[in-house]
């Protein structure tokens, strides 16, 4: 049976229109509240605690480096339709300003800031440590000042970041508990008729958070050493939380390049504190890190800031729970 011209032309018109179906606008779903969020971790903490009751929209594509990322006016469109956006704060969305204040008069779309609550770190507290149960690391005491004074070196330009605190408050499941509490309050203020459901997903997520901050605390404690040399500084709050001694080749955003003095520095760090893993991520250039490895004669191992999913991590169904879970393995590989 042939197909008359115009029958033709509708279904062309038709498969376009659902073609564009899958641009930013069509990711909002009527009928259910609509979530956006603005970096991995928060999506994670958005569709755990939401469950059937949301849709939810991240900003950032799949193998995107956050710190290389602002938004486009697809995204304030989407954002504007929506019923909440969560970020994270703690200086990380620079652009969260200027992109609230885009938003349309008529924009209903209510804000939360997922970071509040947590003791943020700041300036040279980056290489604070967890003081509790410091008596069982008298060692790392010894070298306290001296790793402080090797990540202080290593980012002596970074001038042109403007970082005032350490955002990367997610990467500590500690910090993760908190986060939670804050995105499920969220979503009752907006939402309260399934007020039920948001707490009896939270609680599920909050039992599979405290049990993974409780291993973190247990086996690291029990590291026999507690120094981690990484290519960015995202593991402050893990530091902090669970007594490591974090060393970083970059600054806050992995743009900064150290000089060649600072890598020496903290090569001779590394040789003089029996460091035998050099830590890297799959969203930046392994580059730097790999040179350093060369130098100290060590090798290199992934520590994954949760900044975003690769792609292949997305298509494996890999979440925040089992690569936080493939960071602790490493962590204590390295740390024997």
């Amino acid at each position: 049976m042939s197909v008359k011209p115009l029958t033709l032309i509708m279904i062309v018109i038709s498969v376009i229109a659902l073609a564009g179906c899958g641009d930013s606008g069509s990711k909002l779903v009527e009928g259910k509240t609509n979530i956006v969020t603005s970096i991995y971790p928060l999506y994670f903490l958005a569709k755990e605690i939401g469950g059937d009751q949301v849709n939810v929209v991240n900003m950032i594509p799949a193998g995107v480096e956050p710190h290389d990322w602002s938004p486009k006016s697809r995204d304030l469109d989407t954002a504007a339709k929506a019923q909440l956006f969560l970020y994270n704060g703690a200086g990380l969305e620079g652009w969260v300003d200027d992109f609230l204040e885009g938003l349309p008069k008529d924009s209903k779309l209510a804000t939360s800031e997922i970071s509040k609550g947590i003791p943020l770190i700041k300036g040279s507290e980056e290489e604070g440590h967890d003081h509790e149960g410091e008596a069982d690391h008298a060692d790392e005491a010894a070298h306290e000042d001296e790793a402080a004074h090797a990540d202080e070196a290593a980012h002596g330009g970074e001038e042109g970041h403007h970082h005032d605190v350490d955002p990367h408050t997610w990467v500590s499941p500690n910090s993760m508990l908190i986060m939670a509490r804050n995105v499920l309050d969220s979503f009752i203020q907006v939402d309260a008729s399934h007020k039920a459901d948001y707490e009896a997903n939270y609680e599920k997520l909050a039992n599979k958070l405290a049990a993974l901050h409780d291993r973190f605390k247990t086996e690291l404690a029990a590291a026999p050493h507690k120094d981690i040399v990484v290519s960015h500084q995202a593991f402050g709050y893990l530091a902090r939380d669970y007594g490591l001694a974090q060393v970083s080749i970059m600054g806050l955003s992995p743009e900064a390049e150290p000089k060649a003095q600072d890598l020496l520095e903290i090569s001779k760090f590394v040789k003089e504190h029996g460091v035998k893993y050099i830590f890297f991520e799959e969203l930046v250039s392994d580059e730097l890190a790999k040179t350093l490895a060369r130098e100290a004669d060590v090798d290199t191992l992934v520590l994954n800031p949760l900044e975003g999913l690769t792609p292949d991590q997305e298509k494996n169904g890999d979440d925040y729970l089992s690569l936080m879970e493939a960071n602790l393995q490493n962590l204590l590989k390295a740390l024997q």
